[in-house]
Formats: C-alpha cells, sequence, structure tokens
C-alpha cells in the first residue's frame, strides 16, 4: 500500500477507494464511502476510468492522473486527518498487523486481513462472545481443505484502539482460529495507510 498525492481535478477532500477486484475484468470502487460500484475494464465512471486489474490492485486514470490501489486503499483529497479516530499498528515477527480490539464489548485479538470480505471468528470465539451463529445464515466457505459450511451473522459492535463501528457483517466457520479476521465489512469504513512495518487507520465515517 502507498501514500498517494492530491490528483488534479478531484474535489477538496474527495476519496476514492478500491474495495475489491473480480478477477482482471473489473474493479469495486467507491467514492466518497458511498454504495460499491462495479467498474469494468476500460469503463469509466464519475470521471474515473479503470486501466488494468490483478489480483489484488487495480491501476485507475482520475482526469488523466494514473493511480495505483491495493485492495483497501483509498486515494484522497486534502480532508484533515487529525480530527477523526486512529489507531496505528505495528507488524509482527510475520509480518502480520495484530490489534487488541473488543467485539461486543468483549476484548477479542484481531489480525488486520484484506483478503477477507468480512470479519471471520471460530466456534469458539463466537460461543465466547455470546453469538448465537447457528440462527445465522449458512454459508459456503472456500478453506485450504476444500469447502465448509459457515453461519453469517451481525455484530453490534467493532472496536480497534479508539475506533468503534456499529453493524459488521461476519461469518463463524468451523475452523478455530487463534486471532480473529478484521476483515473489509470493518476495514472499508476506515482509511488504510502503511509507511513500512507500520500501519495506520483512520475512520472515514
Amino acid at each position: 500500500m502507498l501514500l498517494l498525492a492530491l490528483a488534479p481535478g478531484l474535489a477538496l477532500g474527495a476519496e476514492v477507494a478500491l474495495i475489491g477486484v473480480i478477477g482482471d475484468k473489473a474493479a469495486v470502487l467507491a467514492l466518497d464511502g458511498g454504495e460499491p460500484k462495479t467498474v469494468k475494464l476500460g469503463q469509466r465512471w464519475r470521471g474515473i476510468t479503470v486501466l488494468s486489474v490483478e489480483k489484488d490492485r487495480a491501476l485507475i486514470e482520475i482526469e488523466g492522473t494514473k493511480r495505483l490501489l491495493h485492495i483497501g486503499q483509498h486515494y484522497r483529497g486534502a480532508a484533515p486527518a487529525s480530527s477523526r479516530e486512529s489507531v496505528t499498528l505495528a507488524a509482527g515477527v510475520q509480518g502480520q498487523f495484530v490489534a487488541e480490539g473488543a467485539i461486543n464489548g468483549v476484548p477479542v485479538r484481531l489480525m488486520v486481513d484484506t483478503g477477507a470480505s468480512v470479519v471471520a471468528l471460530s466456534p469458539s470465539q463466537a460461543k465466547r462472545l455470546g453469538i448465537d451463529y447457528g440462527s445465522g445464515q449458512p454459508v459456503s466457505l472456500r478453506t485450504a481443505n476444500g469447502t465448509a459450511v459457515g453461519h453469517l451473522v451481525r455484530l453490534d459492535r467493532v472496536r480497534v484502539g479508539t475506533i468503534e463501528l456499529t453493524g459488521i457483517e461476519a461469518v463463524v466457520g468451523q475452523q478455530e482460529m487463534e486471532v480473529a479476521l478484521l476483515g473489509m465489512s470493518f476495514l472499508n469504513r476506515l482509511e488504510m495507510r502503511r509507511e513500512g512495518e507500520r500501519l495506520t487507520l483512520i475512520r472515514r465515517f
């Protein structure tokens, strides 16, 4: 992830986020925290053209300026960040960013995972949090051992540092994990800035 300069022609404080990619054919973008929009390769949407798409990044053009965005990365104008809630995480020995947070007020260790579309919990974690995941919507999950059945639930509150968001989608799988995964259902409401071994999360809305 890179820190990007302000593109000419963007309104002050305007922000483009790469939410995800669809193969090498389309990018899923959001403008100013709005609803995600699937923009096909070569298509122009609200002044943004998708030039190329890879497995975790997309090259976009905004009024003649090209910018490479990784999934979860935001390109924004000069909106002040100091007045917004933020938390800075240091990379662990394996390069992973793990935070001490809370779900529904219960302390939980969370690992940042931009490859996960939603927050992911193990059965034991969900039970400790008092989540009746068995009543959640069944969903198919792809794992290293094939497909498995999980349950989609909604978390009342998820907190990392001083940032607390409400109404976050999560999935409870069958596999046990040491830490919960902090997926894009939480991260897509934040701005992420990586500088070397540090990752700063900043609340956008």
